[in-house]
């Protein structure tokens, strides 16, 4: 059974049929086609944590893709009120897939351990697929191809940007991180995609300036995530000089664009200024957040139609 808990677990040209299929339904959508391909597909949602993107994108999607969806939160009784596999074996009679959203990735993987039903990561602690997913398409369209463009991520070496860097390595794009010393990667993540895509183009660096002047597009994210709060001081201080503002982007290229996972904290990670500006794509982003994820639901769920509808362009 397929599962994504994290990009790892797809292959570069399973990645580009995805993509490929989210594009294709995209500009249908834009024309006003709504195929019922997911017809009476129904998809679980549930949740630990708080959602405005995952949550409204996925529910959409598939009602757009002609099924529908559950929103399960605690009162489901998800690892209190009976063991993690009566409770999954017993969803997956009832659902065709599930978004799980959760605090620890062990969370996940347990879940799809049981092979009720795919099992797709709305965000862990460790990584964040979908948004990944959305990030690339988002690339695409401001520059026609992702390949070889240099993706810039301006804060911490979290979910997110681990999972960009990941899907950098898949798709040809080089991959800076920029942030403050004890902020990078985790080590054994890094390790890991370095094993799998020994030519990645993967650099760290505490020096901001230098790292954006080739950037094609400059990420950032909240400098305090959900569940770190009692770090909050720290990091303001630790990443005081990581700030996305009119003066950084005076270092690079003319045609950067801007990217933000949301939400955002303006006035912190990035300035009003940088993510209102014509330079930003940050809106756009959060929209592709659904027709990405519509894509991998049809790639999971109807994979017939994916093959004989999509065509993947290399």
């Amino acid at each position: 059974m397929q599962h994504l808990l994290s990009l790892f677990d797809i292959s570069e040209s399973d990645l580009k049929q995805i993509l490929a299929t989210a594009s294709h339904l995209k500009s249908g959508l834009a024309r006003g086609e709504r195929p019922p391909v997911l017809e009476r597909r129904v998809l679980a949602l549930l949740f630990e944590k708080p959602s405005l993107r995952t949550r409204v994108s996925f529910e959409t999607g598939i009602a757009q893709l002609g099924g529908s969806s559950l929103f399960l939160g605690e009162d489901v009784g998800w690892g209190t009120r009976e063991s993690p596999a009566d409770f999954t074996q017993v969803l997956g009679q009832f659902v065709d897939a599930v978004v799980c959203r959760t605090k620890q990735h062990e969370r996940a993987t347990q879940l799809a351990s049981f092979n009720a039903m795919p099992v797709i990561n709305g965000l862990t602690d460790l990584c964040h697929p979908c948004q990944a997913l959305a990030d690339v398409l988002t690339i695409r369209e401001a520059f026609g191809t992702e390949v070889g463009k240099h993706v810039v991520f301006v804060g911490d070496g979290n979910n997110v940007s681990g999972s960009l860097a990941l899907i950098s390595a898949m798709l040809g794009m080089k991959f800076t991180l920029a942030c403050p010393e004890g902020y990078q990667l985790d080590s054994s993540w890094l390790e890991q995609v370095i094993q799998r895509y020994p030519e990645a183009s993967i650099e760290q660096t505490s020096d901001v300036t230098t790292a954006v002047k080739t950037a094609d597009a400059i990420y950032t994210d909240v400098w305090t995530s959900m569940g770190q709060e009692e770090e909050t001081a720290i990091r303001k201080k630790a990443f005081a000089d990581y700030q996305v503002n009119s003066e950084l982007m005076a270092e690079a290229p003319e045609h950067a664009r801007i990217l933000h996972c949301l939400p955002a904290v303006r006035g912190e990670e990035i300035t009003d200024e940088v993510i209102d500006s014509d330079q930003s794509d940050v809106i756009a982003q959060a929209g592709n957040r659904m027709h990405a994820q519509k894509g991998l639901l049809v790639w999971l769920l109807n994979r017939k139609w994916v093959d004989e509808n999509i065509q993947v362009i290399t």
